[in-house]
């Protein structure tokens, strides 16, 4: 691997004169091979993080400096990368905000609103609770964030380790039916709504009925293959404490926050990392003050 990346380096500071015939060749093998590596990354035992930043910037050094280039990247170059990067920083900024915003209301336990509220001793009605549950926070809170709650909460929920398999396979099914029809609840659907590729109220009325169609028919299918017993009896699951009011002021305050994102950005016109960072700024003060 060193050696490549070694070979790789010096071809590319060769000014080799193949390199300049070739660039979109060497773009696509560029693409090609971060692609493999981001898909094989348990095989090849490498972060798919670093692999992607790798294929990047390589594609950005070919086409600047070698495709229809005297060697130095011009400055239409120079303007389509600060232009990319903005785009970009569009996103991270919204989901770094989205993220913080979520922790925050975790740090408090605001989460006890919902977990309280998860009583059933029937691994079949617990099943659907979940489902719904799961369905309608991703659409709030993202479908990826959720999914990780919902799994932690199922390791004390489940003891049965084939139990858990199949109620995980239904937080994956409803998180992603559930984060289809806002623009807050799926990254794909986030990046298109930040690019002005989709608007509010179209994608909210016409997503939800077929999402909610995806819901009850997934969990159907699946509720079949879970069998009624105790085992729920053996749960980890801490029996329902009553929250501190600062808990369900931070939880609803942080709800309000994420709702209002879409609202602040049809009203002003800005874009959605900015009502995002507000609401994030309205939620750092508030925890400050209580």
């Amino acid at each position: 691997a060193a050696v490549i990346s070694f070979a790789s380096v010096a071809l590319f500071f060769s000014q080799s004169g193949w390199l300049h015939d070739n660039a979109d060749l060497v773009m696509i093998g560029i693409f090609v091979l971060g692609y493999i590596g981001i898909i094989f990354e348990e095989v090849f035992e490498t972060n798919k993080a670093a692999v992607a930043l790798l294929m990047s910037t390589g594609l950005w050094v070919t086409y600047a400096d070698y495709f229809e280039s005297d060697g130095l990247a011009s400055s239409t170059v120079l303007e389509q990368l600060g232009e990319q990067l903005s785009e970009v920083s569009d996103i991270c900024f919204f989901l770094l905000a989205a993220s913080t915003i979520v922790e925050v209301v975790d740090a408090h336990q605001g989460f006890k609103v919902v977990t309280n509220q998860i009583k059933t001793t029937s691994k079949k009605s617990l099943f659907w609770t979940i489902g719904f549950l799961t369905f309608f926070l991703s659409a709030i809170l993202n479908n990826l964030t959720v999914t990780i709650v919902m799994c932690s909460l199922l390791r004390k929920l489940v003891p049965v380790e084939e139990d858990r398999k199949l109620f995980g396979a239904m937080v994956v099914v409803a998180a992603n039916a559930g984060g289809v029809w806002t623009p807050i609840g799926d990254v794909t659907t986030t990046m298109l709504w930040i690019n002005n590729q989709l608007s509010t109220i179209p994608t909210v009325t016409e997503l939800f009925l077929p999402s909610f169609v995806c819901l009850v028919a997934s969990l159907a299918f699946l509720v079949g293959q879970v069998e009624e017993d105790s085992s729920l009896s053996k749960s980890t699951l801490p029996e329902p404490a009553e929250l501190a009011p600062r808990g369900k002021l931070v939880f609803w305050s942080g709800i309000a926050c994420l709702l209002a994102v879409p609202v602040f950005a049809e009203l002003t016109g800005l874009p959605p990392y900015l009502a995002m960072l507000t609401g994030l700024g309205a939620m750092w003060t508030l925890t400050d003050v209580i």
